[in-house]
């Protein structure tokens, strides 16, 4: 056995370390061009004034001068290079084609200008388009009697005369190859002095040619034929310009449209510069019954024309998750068709045959790719739905199966069973292609549209009286229109569709266009003749090894005493996962001196900005984790043999399931043949045997399913101890994506499923990997058999009878572990915005850190790894490194210590208790000193002086430790010589770059979030008040203070000045608007987007109910004792633009303060931060991995996100090369801790710097990591009073901290000649990786950040990206200016600075009213007034009355942020986010009078609406969309209706819907009550079910609140809908349920008695501004209901 072992191991060396090297050298000089800026304001379509920094050109040098191309944006380019989202819409009117629905989509498409952006240039559009009817009018020059309908090409062409000509030449060459008859070219009319000087430089030579149908293709009246060979034709056209050369990187050849039916007008234009460009669009004779327009947002600025939309039958408004698995996807499906001889694209049937059957993955050499992941997601979808639509699918058939809606046990299709039919069987053909995403889509015979799943894109639609249709992001868009000329006026909720037919003129809605497909086929009858179902089974109890034998092989997988202590008996004991808190401190894996798994070398992405994240705790209907095993069939040729599947109910599968999926083997249960390989293999061969390992086992793979195996085992499962001794075995995730990747090459991955039978998975992160590189199904017998193992110890059982544990059976255990993992998969999918785990298999959504490109290739193609590491012998090494004999464990786990510290023998990890003994003695601190002790007795309250010399010996600690960090790997390499530190800048002005962390006040304790307050106000730093809000009064300076430091103020605080500030200078604005009210915002001097969160991206906070004290339920305004999770960044951030919005709505509000956007580590973060900074963001923060946090799930704190090096370089590098550098700050943070910290970030390209743990470290913090227990012992993080008292730190000893660390850089700003601190921003040029430090590395020779930093622009000569310039050309600070609103905000300016609305505010009393009217680009209306209000009397000392009338169509936000004595009425209809942050007033919409469609059954208002609200009553006569109410905390709201997931996450006031409502309402609402109109009997079907709890109206105080509710409904909106319930009331009032949560069980209008609370509101807020109340007891008079509606 050892000799075995010995040839096995590879012994690594770790070598001393050697002090960094301050070494000189030549500065190469590189230049970037520069030219004039002015960024003062941004126009509503977030295009500014030219940039100082150019985009990067053919002259751009590096930093890193390297012979090889920089990996720094490698990876897919939807997800490096270009990401974007839009505004959409179409109009039809089938009675004819005319020119005026051209007019109308052009008008259309100019309103939706602000949800597009522009290039570096301020004028470049990102892009605008229209597809249409081909106009025969315009083209009849090539019409004749011969040929009424040819086929018209829509062409980019290479302006180089010879390229052009030649191209032009290839094409006619292919049609007439192909018999089609070539009838000539057009050259399109455009004037190309409207673009921008971006897109002119880019823009093509565009032209159209026109051919006729082959004379023997025998076509259908549709024309389908010739569609067809249109398609294969223009996919024939790339292949043969490669194989005549004419392929030019700088040019491009691209078919726009191609088409007998539609035709496409695009460009990189602004919306209304395109029929500026293109003269033909401004002809009259250019008719069309339809148009669908797009107006786009990128994130990059490098024009390309074909990225603009629509595409060639769809318009996209949205992301694509999936991609990546999608492409891999359709690849294997391509691969495995059935070939057919020929390749004649001319026949009729050969065509269909060739699209039904085969296409260019088996004839690359004939046809061009449906997809490529060199395209835009928007590309790909385009191409495989272009696809479908050929291959006979109906265009709504298509969508249908590639973007499913959530069908499972959803209310709206109980009477359509063969809707549900229909989505079952195509679930197992398709992997849904996941994302946000409105799609707009025509084939030529229909145009339509369709939501995703989650609806978490805006679509409303109206209906005129001649059947014209018109679908749009936004309404308002379509001017002129006769409101009573409107039949009907709706939206598309989650999921729905709706389709007009251009021939019969018919609309058809979601269910009726979804049953008509639905019902083409019997998808029912063959579900149940072919699908096998696995349903979830009681586990097996029985051991499979003994103790020992589990100990040992427990061990060879890497498991370690704490993954049984911490993460099996909280999985098996509470079904949860383990909750962690203080983030990830411990070494990257590839660095780290302990033994890894495999799959701690990887890191799940996650969703920001461009695409948001779903919520898996409360909109979890939506998901699924649904799988199949066996062969699946062509999605091209729907049959029966496609419903030929075993379906799982869950991918975890106890050994019950396997013997019954095993049992699905036989013939007469349905015959699906099955093997088991083993990825086991003998020790002797060394660590070299792995490569002939994995060979073997692909190559049995491929023969075992070319044998008809449809069920494929791969399994590293030892029968016995002897097996375990001489054997070992392929990393599950090694073996999953090698076998799965040589599959998809080999034509074979849709021929079977992969069940991956492993030990090597416990972790939720293990489940997804697995999952994510390939596996269907995962069977973790050896997780399963711990569980047994771990039930069966004494000391589990004692605990179970003593109630420290859940009682549970070995069966229940298990499942109690299989629910958590299942949980945990969720999770992690939500927070790439994934709905379905189908769509999360294969779809390799992970970066990998630390994996050599050689193990890239092998198992996991298309996976980025940018700075190399392990080999396959490498990960050989380390797994036989884990074994028992190898860690001289002696047959017992060790402890590796890689969550929690284990002094000594466990990991490393940098914030020790140690360390913050060191840093306490260097600050002057001692932790005995606190006010439960003698600290009124010593004199400057125990500070002790700071000590530079012990500072010196922390920082030594930290140079001396095992390496950790990527930056560990750097050494500094200066370009010039040494100078005195007294001609360095100050540590006073480098300290003024400083920032603390976004820790929340509940997270920490009043005393430590003061303190940072105080402290970083002092030093002129930045200090943040994190996601929890601020008590109003840290508002105003601290001047009570006396001789000893103490206020009455702020009576648990010592060390104070008068003076001092409290204020956090930035203000976060997270999901959960926890505290944010006008006042919160206005008395910021930054505020602050959270998008995500280092320790836990893709997730909302999370502050544990012990910790929601009553003053911190006060300032949040939610209940205390209950457990506040914030939702997941997606209710009004779903997008770049909505982001851009929420921007608009803070600007607004507060124009003085800038806007900054928190985004996390990760690959694509590049292209992610230019979407932000053309979003207007005035800083944009770039947090690492390893950021702190107060509570979060361990799996997301230890396996999500990336090192801040990586995202600060990708973003400072992007924004460099697209020109957009210098309009925003970058501030980093994430384990920053001494000032070489801040030299390597500052080189790196960030102007600011943030501290999180470590600033808490200097106020006394001991590394407890008991946050979440809320039981801190030194009261930093601890709500509990006598914790509190504990608190040892005062603002000296945080000031002493950040002084030491100031003079740290001054230190090194010395060594390295700079003066200047500014001067090193940027100079990675001064950066080399360490050889020496290299060499430290353990496991492996294999890291090389070169090609990495090696795409760091060189900026050494060129520093204007430091400044901005104003109008006059000016260069300034970027802290000095922000951006201002546009015209958007124009009608709010107004309204704020009418002389009589300035009086009453400044007067403080008195009435006005005034009157205004509004359009849809009218955006926040309301803000800035609240703001004007707020900074002069607060929240709510307001006396005054101001109303505003508005009339028309109301643009994004209205009515944000309204305050008491304000009450805005608007007669039309608003779009998203209405009421968003309300605090107050009245704020009321109702339709026109002379509105022709019923207000109870259209939409007035659109999704978000109340998001956030605090205080303040509501009124809409007519529909709300969806998320309603979310985060409401005391709106009193009256609806006639909602969509999904109403009152979410509400924590106060009351909703009341007089109309139906879609599916999980009050899903985590723990404050409030709502009442439901049920006039049909499907509410309790709607209702989720875990928190709140149903009832009628069963009070008389229910009865009294919600029938003045509707009274005032009524008085406010004349509705129709309020005045039938109370003219009946007595038999309507029966028809409301009533739901609450258990924190309102016992309030009046809920409970019948024990009536625990004695006042009653049915408003929020009475016109003289005081609450108005009502007494329980006493039935109400008319009077008072009259006092209080009024």
């Amino acid at each position: 056995m050892k000799s075995a072992l010995s040839l096995l191991l590879v012994s690594a060396g770790v070598e001393a370390f050697a002090p960094q090297s301050l070494t000189s050298k030549s500065l190469l000089q590189y230049s970037v061009a520069t030219r004039p800026d002015s960024r003062q304001h941004a126009d509503q379509s977030h295009c500014s004034r030219p940039s100082t920094t150019s985009t990067a050109t053919t002259t751009q040098r590096f930093a890193f001068p390297t012979d090889a191309p920089s990996n720094m944006f490698d990876g897919p380019m939807p997800l490096v290079k270009e990401r974007d989202a839009c505004g959409v819409g179409f109009i039809a009117n089938t009675k004819q084609a005319t020119h005026r629905v051209l007019q109308q989509g052009l008008s259309a498409l100019g309103c939706m200008e602000h949800r597009g952006a522009c290039g570096g240039d301020g004028e470049s559009g990102d892009g605008a388009g229209i597809m249409t009817q081909i106009p025969w009018k315009l083209f009849k020059d090539f019409v004749s009697d011969s040929c009424m309908q040819p086929g018209v090409g829509m062409v980019f062409l290479p302006r180089d005369d010879d390229r052009r000509k030649a191209s032009m030449e290839l094409i006619e060459d292919v049609c007439k190859t192909n018999e089609l008859g070539f009838l000539g070219w057009r050259e399109v009319p455009v004037n190309p002095s409207v673009l921008g000087e971006s897109a002119r430089k880019a823009m093509p030579s565009i032209w159209q040619f026109f051919v006729k149908a082959p004379a023997s293709l025998n076509d259908d009246n549709e024309r389908d034929g010739f569609e067809r060979t249109l398609y294969l034709l223009r996919r024939r056209f790339g292949v043969v310009r490669r194989e005549r050369g004419l392929v030019w990187d700088d040019d491009e050849v691209y078919l726009a449209s191609f088409s007998s039916r539609t035709i496409v007008y695009k460009g990189m234009v602004k919306s209304e510069v395109l029929p500026a460009f293109y003269k033909d669009l401004t002809n009259e004779d250019y008719t069309s019954k339809f148009v669908i327009y797009h107006r786009r947002f990128s994130t990059n600025t490098n024009p390309r024309w074909p990225l603009a939309q629509p595409m060639r039958v769809v318009g996209h408004n949205g992301e694509i998750n999936t991609l990546l698995g999608n492409v891999n996807w359709v690849k294997a499906r391509e691969a495995a068709k059935n070939k057919v001889s020929g390749m004649d694209i001319v026949d009729y049937e050969r065509t269909e045959n060739i699209i039904t059957m085969l296409d260019t993955q088996d004839v690359p050499l004939f046809l061009e790719p449906v997809v490529d992941l060199d395209r835009s997601d928007s590309a790909n979808l385009d191409g495989v739905f272009e696809l479908m639509t050929k291959s006979r699918h109906r265009a709504p058939c298509a969508l249908m199966a590639m973007v499913p809606m959530a069908y499972e046990n959803n209310p709206s299709l109980d009477n359509n069973p063969e809707i549900v039919d229909f989505y079952k069987f195509h679930s197992g053909l398709l992997e849904a292609w996941d994302g946000p995403a409105l799609l707009l889509y025509s084939d030529g015979k229909t145009v339509g549209a369709s939501l995703d799943r989650n609806g978490l894109r805006p679509a409303r639609y109206s209906i005129e009286k001649d059947g014209t249709v018109y679908m749009m992001s936004e309404t308002g868009v379509i001017p002129n229109l006769n409101e009573a000329d409107i039949v009907k006026k709706g939206r598309l909720g989650p999921g729905e569709m709706i389709n007009v037919d251009l021939e019969t003129g018919e609309f058809m809605d979601n269910i009726a266009v979804k049953s008509m497909i639905a019902k083409r086929h019997p998808y029912g009858e063959w579900i149940a003749k072919g699908r096998k179902d696995v349903v979830k089974m009681e586990p097996d109890e029985s051991r499979i090894y003994d103790d020992k034998t589990t100990t040992f092989a427990q061990a060879t997988f890497g498991w370690s005493l704490e993954d049984i202590g911490m993460q099996i008996q909280d999985m098996a004991g509470s079904a949860k996962e383990t909750t962690y808190s203080m983030g990830d401190d411990a070494p990257m894996s590839v660095l780290s001196e302990r033994n890894h798994p495999l799959f701690n070398y990887f890191k799940q992405r996650f969703a920001q900005v461009t695409n948001p994240p779903i919520d898996p705790l409360r909109e979890g209907v939506v998901m699924s984790l649904g799988t199949t095993l066996g062969k699946k069939e062509s999605i091209y040729q729907v049959s029966e043999k496609g419903a030929r599947l075993i379906h799982l109910q869950s991918p975890v599968l106890t050994q019950t399931e396997m013997d019954r999926v095993l049992e699905h083997a036989n013939p007469e249960n349905g015959g699906f043949k099955q093997e088991t390989l083993s990825t086991r293999y003998s020790l002797a061969g060394g660590p070299a045997e792995i490569k002939a390992a994995l060979d073997k086992l692909c190559d049995d793979a491929v023969e075992t399913i070319r044998g008809g195996v449809e069920v494929l085992v791969l399994s590293d499962k030892a029968k016995d101890q002897a097996e375990l001794d001489d054997t070992t075995y392929i990393a599950p995730m090694l073996a999953v994506g090698a076998v799965h990747h040589r599959l998809i090459e080999e034509g074979l991955r849709m021929d079977a499923g992969i069940v991956i039978q492993t030990g090597g998975a416990w972790s939720t992160h293990h489940f997804a990997c697995l999952v994510g590189y390939g596996a269907n199904a995962v069977h973790p017998y050896l997780a399963l058999e711990t569980v047994k193992q771990w039930h069966s110890s004494e000391k589990v059982q004692k605990q179970m009878q003593a109630g420290k544990l859940m009682k549970a059976t070995v069966a229940q255990a298990q499942e109690n572990y299989r629910t958590s993992v299942e949980n945990g998969l969720l999770k992690i999918l939500s927070k790439m915005g994934i709905s379905l785990l189908t769509s999360y298999q294969g779809a390799q959504i992970f970066e990998a850190l630390g994996l050599s490109q050689e193990v890239i290739d092998r198992s996991f193609k298309g996976t980025t790894s940018r700075i190399g590491g392990m080999t396959l012998e490498d990960i050989a090494n380390e797994i036989a490194m884990m074994r028992p004999e190898a860690a001289e464990a002696k047959m017992k786990l060790i402890n590796n210590g890689f969550y929690k510290p284990v002094p000594a023998l466990g990991e490393y990890h940098i914030n020790s208790s140690d360390m913050a003994k060191l840093l306490h003695k260097a600050i002057g601190l001692d932790k005995s000193v606190s006010a439960a002790t003698n600290r009124d007795e010593l004199e400057n309250d125990g500070v002790h002086p700071k000590s530079a010399a012990d500072y010196e010996i922390f920082k030594k600690s930290l140079e001396s430790a095992p390496l950790a960090n990527i930056r560990d790997l750097l050494d500094f390499e200066s370009d010039r010589q040494s100078i005195p530190i007294e001609e360095v800048e100050s540590a006073a002005d480098i300290m003024t770059r400083f920032c603390t962390g976004a820790m929340s006040l509940g997270a920490l304790s009043r005393e430590a979030h003061e303190t940072l307050a105080i402290a970083v106000n002092r030093i002129g730093g930045k200090s943040n008040s994190g996601e929890g809000g601020e008590d109003i009064i840290r508002c105003l300076p601290i001047n009570d203070v006396d001789e000893k430091g103490r206020s009455a103020t702020f009576p648990h605080l010592a060390g104070l000045k008068n003076g001092d500030s409290a204020n956090s200078f930035v203000h976060q604005v997270a999901s959960g608007r926890f505290g944010v009210t006008p006042q919160f915002l206005v008395t910021a001097k930054q505020l602050e987007i959270k998008m995500a969160q280092g320790a836990k991206p893709g997730e909302g906070g999370q502050l544990p109910g012990p910790k929601v004290s009553e003053y911190i339920a006060g300032l949040r305004a939610s209940k205390p004792g209950v457990t506040l999770i914030s939702p997941p960044p997606h209710h009004d951030i779903y997008s770049i633009e909505d982001l851009a919005q929420l921007i608009h709505d803070l600007h607004a509000i507060n124009e003085k303060a800038g806007v900054s956007v928190k985004l996390v580590s990760s690959v694509g973060i590049g292209t992610v931060a230019c979407g932000v900074a053309k979003a207007s963001a005035d800083v944009i923060q770039i947090s690492g991995n390893d950021g702190g946090t107060g509570a979060s799930p361990l799996s997301s704190i230890k396996h999500a996100g990336c090192p801040w090096e990586l995202g600060l370089t990708e973003a400072h590098s992007a924004l460099l090369n697209n020109g957009l550098r210098d309009r925003v700050t970058i501030r980093v943070d994430g384990g920053i801790r001494t000032g070489r910290d801040v030299v390597v970030g500052a080189m790196l390209g960030a102007e600011e710097y943030g501290f999180g743990t470590i600033a808490m470290i200097s106020e006394g913090c001991i590394m407890a990591r008991v946050c979440h227990l809320n039981t801190c012992p030194v009261g930093v993080t601890s709500q509990k009073e006598e914790l509190r008292k504990k608190f040892p730190g005062t603002p000296e000893h945080v000031v002493n901290f950040f002084t030491l660390v100031a003079e740290e850089v001054r230190q090194l700003m010395a060594h390295l000649g700079y003066s200047k601190f500014e001067d090193l921003i940027g100079r990675a040029d001064l950066l080399q990786q360490s050889e020496v430090q290299s060499k430290r590395v353990a496991k492996t020779r294999g890291v090389d950040l070169t090609p990495f930093f090696s795409g760091v622009p060189q900026v050494s000569d060129n520093r204007n990206f430091l400044r901005a310039a104003l109008e006059n050309g000016e260069l300034v600070r970027k802290e000095e200016i922000v951006h201002v609103n546009g015209f958007s905000s124009d009608l709010d300016r107004e309204v704020a600075n009418h002389p009589d609305v300035k009086k009453v505010i400044a007067d403080n009393q008195g009435e006005i009213i005034v009157a205004f009217p509004i359009k849809n680009t009218d955006r926040s209306t309301g803000a800035m007034l609240s703001g004007e209000i707020a900074r002069a009397h607060g929240n709510s000392d307001f006396m005054g009355k101001i109303t505003v009338q508005f009339d028309g169509s109301a643009g994004q936000s209205f009515g944000a942020f309204t305050l008491p004595g304000t009450t805005i009425r608007l007669t039309g209809e608003a779009n998203d986010y209405v009421g968003k942050g309300m605090h107050g007033g009245e704020l009321v919409v109702v339709p026109p009078d002379e509105a022709g469609f019923l207000a109870a059954d259209a939409s007035i208002v659109g999704n978000a609406c109340l998001y956030g609200a605090t205080g303040g009553d509501f009124h809409a006569q007519g529909r709300a969309g969806e998320r309603f109410g979310v985060r409401n905390s005391g709106a009193f709201a009256v609806a006639e209706g909602a969509g999904d997931h109403c009152c979410e996450y509400m924590t106060g006031g009351v909703v009341v819907m007089l109309g139906s409502v879609g599916r999980n309402v009050g899903a985590g609402m723990t404050g409030g009550l709502g009442y439901f109109y049920d006039h049909d009997g499907t509410f309790m079907k709607k209702v989720n079910p875990e928190i709140v709890k149903v009832q009628r109206i069963v009070t008389t105080e229910g009865e009294a609140q919600l029938k003045a509710m509707i009274e005032r409904h009524f008085q406010l909106t004349s509705s129709e809908r309020a005045d039938e319930i109370l003219n009946n009331w007595e038999t309507e009032k029966q028809k409301f349920w009533q739901i609450y949560p258990p924190s309102e069980a016992r309030t009046a209008a809920v409970a019948t008695d024990d009536i625990i609370a004695n006042i009653l509101r049915v408003s929020a807020q009475a016109p003289d501004g005081e609450m108005c109340f009502l007494p329980v007891g006493a039935g109400m008079s008319p009077e008072q209901t009259q006092r209080c509606a009024d």
